[in-house]
């Protein structure tokens, strides 16, 4: 893991434009519709907009669209980070690579699809997760918008960012970190979902809509800890909006849908049972963690976490380099990602490798893909070999085999099995 974690140069991330034309005075966006006209108004993302016959799209000329926050609104965004309780550091982490290899490669490319997360208890699993707060990179926010709507990418914005672009009124932004939300075992379907104000509906006729914690996790981590023990309805959930990537709320005939695009992760004990396949297909890698028997190693896992009980600040402080290396570093694997290549034998070789596996879908040829160009630029190359899809096809294979009761064998040994058959 030393040798993969080596020093890169930092990258700017700029947020990709999806509008065809814009300038600095100016901007045309165009609103792709949704299917379905009625009564001479077509949907807009849910917004009902009156048009002319024969027309298929509209045009919404807007000046001065995003706008940078005040100090004094930076300055309050500084307090409340300041705030927040210490997180122990990723870089501190001793042991358990595969996790935290897995854990890094779904930073930098998000659409991999997360990560599920089993092994003992005391392994430090729900530590190393929320660790990686400090290294989640930075993205462009509507201010004061509940779902963390990006100003300008239609598919990620929330029904008032979206009434205020129609409205031509202007966007201040704000750059963030992305958000991680803890989705706790308890928690009931409205908190999860967000609720309805029925009586302001009724009384004042407006949707006032409570968001929940999918809105929050819009563009960023939804973490499930214990994710093996979720209620089925809140696995239902999880499963419609992690598949169609809208979260829709449908309460007393009111109807309201808002982005809820997120990376999902989930730690668990299998002695504490095992996953529905639904949703443990939808976590596009799987990292096993176990107990650590060196007793060396040991000693120094429990003085470090005492040096942190004691002062968490110093402790953080003594990190603090290794912490912004490895910050510059997924920086530029996320700028060169785009770039990184993967030949077309080598994509051969993984669809047969899940094809002779008898793997159900094309989710698992598509992870193996993404996975291995984001270890490629996490090493700093521009090109995928046969190493990186070694190291990481385990990982995104081991949960989508079919399980036989009888099998002793690991599923992440079979699949080694058949890459070096394959491969040769």
């Amino acid at each position: 893991m030393a040798a993969l974690l080596g020093t890169a140069p930092a990258a700017a991330i700029l947020p990709s434009r999806i509008f065809p034309s814009h300038s600095s005075n100016s901007s045309s966006f165009f609103l792709p519709p949704s299917s379905g006209v009625s009564s001479g108004r077509q949907f807009y993302g849910g917004m009902g907009v009156p048009l002319s016959k024969g027309r298929s799209r509209f045009r919404v000329s807007i000046s001065n669209v995003a706008t940078e926050v005040s100090p004094a609104q930076k300055e309050k965004l500084a307090a409340s980070k300041e705030s927040q309780r210490p997180v122990y550091p990723f870089a501190a982490i001793v042991g358990q690579d595969e996790m935290k290899l897995c854990l890094l490669l779904n930073v930098i490319d998000p659409k991999i699809g997360g990560v599920m997360i089993m092994g003992d208890r005391g392994t430090g699993k729900s530590t190393t997760v929320r660790s990686l707060v400090d290294l989640l990179p930075e993205i462009t926010v509507v201010y004061g918008d509940p779902f963390n709507s990006d100003p300008e990418d239609a598919e990620v914005q929330g029904p008032e960012v979206r009434e205020k672009i129609v409205r031509g009124e202007e966007l201040s932004v704000v750059s963030t970190k992305i958000n991680m939300v803890d989705l706790p075992l308890g928690a009931t379907e409205d908190r999860v979902c967000g609720t309805i104000d029925i009586e302001k509906a009724l009384t004042e006729g407006v949707k006032a809509f409570e968001p929940g914690l999918l809105a929050k996790a819009n563009r960023g981590i939804l973490y499930v800890d214990e994710v093996n023990l979720l209620d089925d309805h809140l696995v239902d959930v999880l499963l419609d909006s992690a598949a169609s990537g809208w979260n829709t709320v449908e309460r007393e005939g009111i109807s309201i849908s808002h982005p809820a695009r997120f990376i999902l992760i989930g730690s668990g004990n299998p002695e504490e049972g095992e996953l529905r396949p639904q949703l443990l297909d939808r976590f596009g890698m799987h990292a096993q963690v176990g107990t650590v028997r060196d007793a060396e190693l040991r000693v120094k896992i429990v003085e470090e976490r005492a040096r942190f009980d004691r002062n968490p600040k110093e402790f953080r402080e003594s990190y603090l380099a290794e912490q912004e290396k490895l910050q510059q570093q997924i920086s530029s694997a996320r700028s060169t990602l785009s770039s990184v290549t993967l030949d077309h034998d080598l994509r051969v070789k993984i669809s047969k490798v899940c094809a002779e596996l008898n793997v159900d879908g094309l989710r698992g040829d598509i992870v193996t893909n993404r996975a291995a160009r984001a270890l490629a630029a996490l090493k700093g190359r521009d090109k995928v070999t046969a190493d990186d899809i070694a190291t990481v096809i385990p990982n995104c294979l081991r949960h989508r085999l079919r399980k036989d009761p009888l099998e002793s064998i690991d599923s992440g040994v079979l699949v080694i099995e058949k890459f070096y058959e394959v491969f040769n």
